[in-house]
Order: C-alpha cells, then sequence, then structure tokens
C-alpha cells in the first residue's frame, strides 16, 4: 500500500474531481447553515470505530447500498412500517450496519442546528470517514442532498449486484448506474475490508453446480480454509472477513487475493477469471496508488446518483422515520 503522503497528493485533484462532477451538489454545503456538521459526523463515527473497527466497512457499504437503490437519498434508513417491508429489511441488505453511527451523529446535529442537514448527506459523510479511516484515503464530499420519502424492500434485489454475478451481469448492473467497466472493478476493491454473510459464498465450497461440489475456481487451500471457518463461525455468528490478513484496511491487497483465486464471493473471483476484466484487476494489484486515486474519484461520483436536492423530498429530523 502506499504510504499517507503520497495519497495527499490526490486530494486536492478530488476536490476538483468533485466540484466538477457533482451538479447541484457542492462542497461546503453546509458552510452557513451548519458549520459544524461534519465535524459532528466525524466524532460519532470515531467513536463508533472506537468501539468496533469494523464500522469503516459498514458505512461505505451502507452508502452504497443506499445509492444504487432509488439513488443516494437515505431510503435505506428507513425502519418498516405496517404494509411496507423498507429496504433495511430486505434479504438484499442482509448484515447491512452502521445505523447506529448514523442515528448518533444526526441526533446531534439536529441539537446544534436543526432542519438543514439531510441524512443521505450524513451517510455520505460517514461514509468518507469510514474511507479515510481504513484506507488514509481523503476526499472532499460534495451535499446538498435531500431525504427520499419511500422505502421498498422489493427495489432492493433488483439494482444490487449479486453475489454470484458474472463479469458481463457486474458489467450491466454498474452500467445502468452511469459507471464504466473500470469503475465497477475500482469500486470493487472495498471488499479489502468487512465481510460477507455465509449465504453469500458457502454455496463455492458444497454445491457449486451440477458437475463439481467445490468451485473450481476457488482456491483449494483456501477452500479448506474455508470450510473449516464456516464450520466454527457460521452456525453462531454467521459472517467471514473478505480478508482475514487485513481485514480492516482499505488497501489493493484485494486484486492479489484474486490473482491467488482467494476471491470469497463468486463475484469477486470472477473479476480474475473473465478475460474482460483481468486486464483491470492486473494494474489495479500492480500500482496501488492509481487504484486509490480511482477509488476515491468513483466514491464522490457513486455519491451523486439519482439524488434529490433543491425542494425535491425533505430533511428528516429522525433518519429511521419520514417527517
Amino acid at each position: 500500500m502506499a504510504s499517507l503522503s503520497t495519497y495527499s497528493s490526490f486530494v486536492f485533484v478530488i476536490c476538483l474531481i468533485s466540484s466538477a462532477i457533482s451538479g447541484p451538489l457542492k462542497v461546503g454545503f453546509y458552510q452557513k447553515k451548519c458549520p459544524s456538521a461534519e465535524a459532528i459526523v466525524r466524532e460519532s463515527v470515531q467513536k463508533a470505530l472506537a468501539a468496533d473497527p469494523g464500522v469503516s466497512a459498514a458505512l461505505i457499504r451502507l452508502h452504497f447500498h443506499d445509492c444504487f437503490v432509488r439513488g443516494c437519498d437515505g431510503s435505506i434508513l428507513l425502519d418498516s412500517t405496517i404494509g411496507n417491508t423498507a429496504e433495511k429489511d430486505s434479504m438484499g441488505n442482509l448484515g447491512i450496519g452502521g445505523f447506529e453511527a448514523i442515528d448518533d451523529a444526526k441526533t446531534k446535529i439536529e441539537a446544534r442546528c436543526p432542519n438543514p442537514v439531510s441524512c443521505a448527506d450524513v451517510v455520505a459523510f460517514a461514509a468518507r470517514i469510514g474511507v479515510r479511516a481504513a484506507g488514509r484515503l481523503h476526499y472532499a464530499v460534495p451535499s446538498g442532498r435531500r431525504d427520499g420519502r419511500v422505502s421498498l424492500a422489493a427495489k432492493v434485489i433488483e439494482n444490487l449486484p449479486g453475489a454470484f454475478f458474472s463479469a458481463v451481469q457486474l458489467k450491466e448492473n454498474f452500467a445502468k448506474k452511469g459507471f464504466s467497466l473500470q469503475d465497477m472493478v475500482t469500486l470493487s476493491g472495498a471488499h479489502s475490508i468487512g465481510d460477507s454473510h455465509c449465504s453469500e459464498f458457502t454455496k463455492r465450497l458444497y454445491s457449486i453446480n451440477s458437475t463439481y461440489s467445490q468451485d473450481p475456481s476457488l482456491n483449494p487451500s483456501y477452500a479448506h480454509i474455508l470450510k473449516a471457518e464456516t464450520k466454527r463461525v457460521c452456525p453462531a455468528d454467521p459472517v467471514v472477513p473478505f480478508d482475514p490478513v487485513t481485514l480492516n484496511v482499505l488497501d489493493n491487497a484485494y486484486y492479489n487475493n484474486l490473482k491467488s483465486d482467494k476471491g470469497l464471493l463468486y463475484s469477486d473471483q470472477v473479476l480474475w477469471d473473465a478475460q474482460l476484466t483481468r486486464g483491470l484487476v492486473k494494474d489495479n494489484a500492480n500500482h496501488p496508488s492509481a487504484w486509490a486515486r480511482r477509488f476515491m474519484a468513483v466514491m464522490v461520483r457513486m455519491g451523486s446518483i439519482e439524488v434529490l436536492t433543491g425542494v425535491e423530498g425533505e430533511i428528516r429530523k429522525n433518519c429511521r422515520v419520514i417527517n
């Protein structure tokens, strides 16, 4: 992994990218309305990280799962109600976390400056802090998002990439959100931290298809470790880390894992196995600084997916319920 000083040289560039591609969003949007907003989010996330370093991965995933379903509108934060199952309770969001850090930040912001700061922006700020804590990467977050009033579990599976997607399916899924093939491979590097629910990968160990029981693309020694791990862990706490060596470090080691056939999910390993994406995996594995620069830029762009601005949506007082 490149040094902090190497990455710091990207900050100014990423700030320029942030300003140029985010449309109605703006870096420093709350400078007059609530100048302490980002600092409050940082304090809440840092408190959560002190208790559990895995919160970084949870917040990055939370932001991704929010933005890919109905855009970056905070809809993933809404609780289910009588007659409606919300996004957070979809099987596609199994194991999603980070809600407590968001709630804590929003409560403190409302106490300091009521009304102006959206839950959607709190999620974006929190994800950025997670990236910085885990990967020592810093980028400016354009803000000005407003919160959606609709959250439908049925929309989750049809929008999020699946754990058994092929490279072509992944390409098509990300293209629908305006991302290139390189963007998709770059953003997949977030799987260098965090963990996966056992149900997302155990099929690869025992029943991949009618010809093989164990996925032949899986490193045999890694498969042996995973089988032992699933027997030990899955019945009680059904998650396994994507990268058990550097679990809480966001870096390009993910791509080296793929080259060694140690991608946890089928949709991870396929990036190396498919000719469509193998060259991009090689490039990210060989050039950590270039991957870091691209990752920050894609995170900024992801935060601009189908945003609500101006008078659209609302600014929720409580992120779990509409006003």
